[in-house]
């Protein structure tokens, strides 16, 4: 994948299962790719990826008369940038010349990606195919939009269905060519990013991941699954970045593959504020990004409304498919106050003033949406209720039709306000306050400042089950309390909207039997009446979700617990080769021996990749605040880690640099235009 192309085939290379394709901006350009030896499929050998945008399959033809075992291998090096090009070298290891007939077979359908997505895509014939010279091509009309592919051969003799190659291999010789796929939309071709002739490695993809790799941080530790869960999760956020075509030199970072590489408001923002030790500018580019399709109007289809951060962000070639109908749709009721909150860290990350005051208007125009439009009832709180019935039913993180219920498992009535959604209000109050008074605006520090604590003062009141030593996980259309026990109210403790007499409840039970996994923090309690390890948004553990339980954990003291869930979460990363998915079950560590896979988790996931990085950031104590020019550092690693060196950390213009012994001392070097303190208060451990 690259970008906002990707593909998805079997072991072997073919692409020929209903959800396989070549992928396009949310349409599906290559529907068969399948190569044959002399008119036989061939058999796959082994598949593997260096670079997130490259494939390798090896595969080999079937016997052939007067062979013992077959002597024809086939190398399939294939390349994906908005578009996509393959390298085939055809290797004879017989003793005598090897003739043969390569065949690849092509087909294009442009089914829109949520059709493929639900299973519903019946490949059939384009509008309009043709075979030219070494040319292969299709197109087909949707709605207003237009999708057309052709296909480069040099060398071959094209049908309507088929490239052919009549070659012979010498013995122990080998043959080669290559094919470029080459996506139009509108009647304008996208350009060819691996053109053919260029050695790959001087092609833009492979040029920008090495930058990438030159200048992210890196990590060295006796540890090796967090060693290793680190490097992977650089990768994976590597790979899933965008390139806005409005700022071609700023990155965007999109939810996660296959299905959601998009611009995602909640999965963006939250991806970006977990990786801010890895890459600020990821931040900075999805805040760019996300205030230019900001809401201007009032559009119930889409939820669109004056302020309002989007939830997704499509292109398919019919977007009457995507949510709302629409290429923007913003039924999300937590993107906009998590906007400001992430311009809040990006600043204390050392973004330039001058960044700063650019975004301040989405900023202030995202506070305006939560005093109106989130406000559905005029009570103070952010509820969501959809539009429509093509909208999400419930608008939080936890999306699900179901995902949003009682202790007894009954669901929640909307309109609703999440515990979650009003600690990022709560956070995006004071982040404001921050801004302003790095502005040199008194006055608005000490409103957004007094807005923050007589909100918080409320917010602690109104949400908080004295009873039961829980936060609700939200209030229902009657203002009831959703009295389950869930990790929503992790995320208060990350936005530090808890007042400190609740904390040590909330730490208490997040790591209880009931929420914490061993693995992670389950998203609902073992105890409640909706409770399924193996269900989507009621037992499962998310990385995210448990990295945001961490941090909080980490920001209120709570060093054990923040220790106890960071290894859980890492040891669950081991099983999965480093990458975490989406979401895995919630069955408990004690009952089986590693974390059982959810099916059709993506994978990988923004900010399931970014979750180790921020928990790694909020262990290593990392607390920028460049505008006074003050990064503040209070490491307390988990034992079971060992030693730890991060390196190149960016703050601002300057690099930091982290080393922390196994004893838990500690030491740093860089940042020489930057005061580097001890915050003492962060390293003790409360008894």
């Amino acid at each position: 994948m690259e970008g906002t192309s990707f593909a998805v085939s079997g072991p072997g290379g073919d692409i020929d299962g209903p959800a396989h394709g070549l992928f396009v901006r949310d349409a599906r350009i290559i529907s068969r790719w399948r190569l044959r030896v002399d008119g036989t499929p061939v058999d796959p050998l082994g598949g593997y990826t260096v670079e997130p945008f490259a494939g390798t399959f090896m595969v080999r033809s079937r016997l052939r008369d007067g062979h013992v075992e077959p002597t024809v291998l086939i190398e399939r090096r294939r390349y994906v940038a908005s578009g996509m090009r393959e390298d085939l070298c055809v290797h004879n290891y017989g003793n005598e010349p090897a003739g043969l007939t390569l065949s690849l077979e092509v087909g294009a359908d442009f089914a829109d990606l949520f059709v493929v997505k639900a299973g519903r895509a019946e490949e059939a014939a384009p509008a309009a195919a043709a075979a030219g010279a070494e040319v292969w091509s299709a197109s087909a009309r949707h709605g207003q939009s237009e999708r057309a592919v052709r296909v480069l051969a040099p060398g071959a003799t094209v049908a309507a269905d088929s490239l052919f190659y009549r070659i012979v291999v010498p013995a122990h010789g080998e043959w080669r060519t290559s094919i470029a796929v080459v996506a139009a939309v509108d009647g304008e071709e996208m350009p060819m990013r691996f053109p053919l002739g260029v050695p790959v490695e001087q092609a833009s993809p492979s040029r920008e991941i090495a930058e990438w790799h030159r200048t992210s941080p890196t990590l060295r530790s006796d540890s090796l699954p967090l060693t290793l869960t680190i490097a992977r999760s650089g990768e994976d956020l590597a790979a899933l970045r965008l390139s806005d075509p409005a700022e071609p030199d700023l990155d965007v970072v999109a939810a996660g593959a296959p299905w959601f590489m998009a611009l995602f408001g909640r999965d963006s923002l939250i991806t970006s504020s977990l990786g801010l030790a890895l890459d600020p500018e990821l931040a900075l580019g999805t805040l760019r990004a996300l205030a230019r399709h900001q809401g201007r109007t009032v559009d119930p289809m889409s939820e669109e409304e004056p302020g309002r951060i989007l939830h997704e962000l499509r292109f398919g070639a019919d977007v009457s498919l995507a949510l709302g109908g629409a290429e923007r749709y913003f039924g999300s009721v937590d993107a906009t106050p998590l906007f400001v909150v992430v311009l809040g860290q990006l600043a204390r990350w050392g973004a330039a003033p001058d960044v700063v005051d650019e975004l301040l208007p989405a900023a202030d125009a995202a506070l305006r949406w939560i005093d109106g439009y989130g406000d559905k009832d005029g009570d103070g709180y952010v509820e969501y209720l959809r539009s429509t019935d093509r909208g999400l039913r419930n608008q939080g993180w936890k999306d699900s039709a179901d995902g949003v219920n009682y202790a007894d498992g009954s669901l929640a009535q909307p309109p609703i306000a999440l515990v979650e959604v009003q600690a990022y209000v709560y956070a995006a109050y004071a982040a404001r306050a921050e801004l302003a008074t790095c502005r040199g605006d008194s006055e608005g520090a000490a409103y957004w400042k007094e807005r923050a604590s007589s909100f918080k003062r409320r917010f602690n009141d109104d949400f908080w089950l004295a009873d039961r030593g829980f936060f609700a996980v939200g209030l229902d259309g009657e203002k009831r309390p959703i009295d389950a026990l869930a990790s929503n109210m992790g995320h208060a403790l990350w936005a530090g909207a808890v007042e400190p007499d609740k904390a040590a409840l909330v730490a208490e039970r997040l790591v209880s039997p009931e929420l914490f996994s061993g693995y992670g923090v389950r998203t609902l309690a073992t105890t409640m009446g909706a409770y399924n390890p193996a269900s989507y948004h009621n037992g499962s553990v998310w990385p995210h979700d448990t990295a945001l339980c961490a941090a909080g954990l980490r920001r209120y003291g709570f060093l054990r617990q923040a220790q106890r869930v960071a290894v859980g979460l890492l040891e669950a990363a081991a099983y999965f080769s480093g990458r975490l998915p989406e979401l895995f079950c919630g069955f408990d560590k004690t009952e089986v021996p590693g974390p059982v896979p959810y099916p059709a988790a993506g994978s990988p996931q923004a900010w399931a990749s970014a979750a180790p990085v921020g928990v790694l950031t909020a262990l290593l104590g990392i607390d920028p605040d460049l505008p006074r020019g003050i990064v503040k550092l209070a490491p307390a690693l988990p034992p079971e880690w060992g030693a730890v060196e991060l390196d190149d950390i960016p703050v601002g213009d300057d690099r930091l640099s982290v080393v922390v012994r196994e004893d838990g001392r500690f030491s740093w070097s860089g940042a020489s235009g930057i005061s580097v303190a001890v915050d003492e208060s962060r390293l003790l451990t409360p008894s």
